[in-house]
């Protein structure tokens, strides 16, 4: 069994939906799509993220079989959360039950992954996924912890 693990540092989002707009061209309207910007910074750092994750572990090539992930998203509390003490105050929720959707979460990794093509060939080789939301206390580090585990020589 493979496994591969790294943290990924920043304010994770989810993967933003398609966005549609209409354009006249001579008499027609014709439908436009386009990627929101608002995750490009996200996408970037867990783009670098796998790039390092894969030389580190010297990965020789692309899982071909089932693929495991577990992943754990760290948010930032918001200044309502945190006492003038700069500790979290008794009443802050514990879970985080807001947007952005675990789901969307989850989607923006792992096509990101898959658009780097070194550690599987496609996400549908994703059979087990392990995802969980936290907030980070105030003196905690904010963005994701991820683990890849596979059969099969790297």
């Amino acid at each position: 069994m493979i496994s591969i693990s790294t943290f990924i540092h920043g304010d994770p989002k989810g993967q933003p939906r398609a966005r549609a707009f209409a354009r006249k061209m001579g008499s027609k309207h014709v439908a436009r799509m386009y990627d929101s910007d608002v995750a490009d910074d996200w996408k970037r750092r867990v783009d670098l993220a796998i790039i390092d994750l894969v030389a580190d572990a010297k990965i020789q090539a692309a899982a071909t079989g089932s693929v495991s992930i577990m992943i754990a998203f760290y948010f930032r509390r918001p200044k309502s959360h945190v006492g003038a003490g700069g500790t979290t105050k008794s009443k802050a929720p514990r879970d985080h039950t807001q947007k952005p959707d675990i789901d969307n979460l989850i989607k923006l990794v792992a096509d990101r992954i898959t658009r780097n093509g070194r550690i599987w060939v496609d996400d549908s080789q994703v059979t087990s996924i392990t995802a969980t939301k936290h907030w980070s206390e105030p003196d905690e580090k904010t963005g994701c912890y991820l683990t890849i585990s596979w059969e099969g020589a790297s």
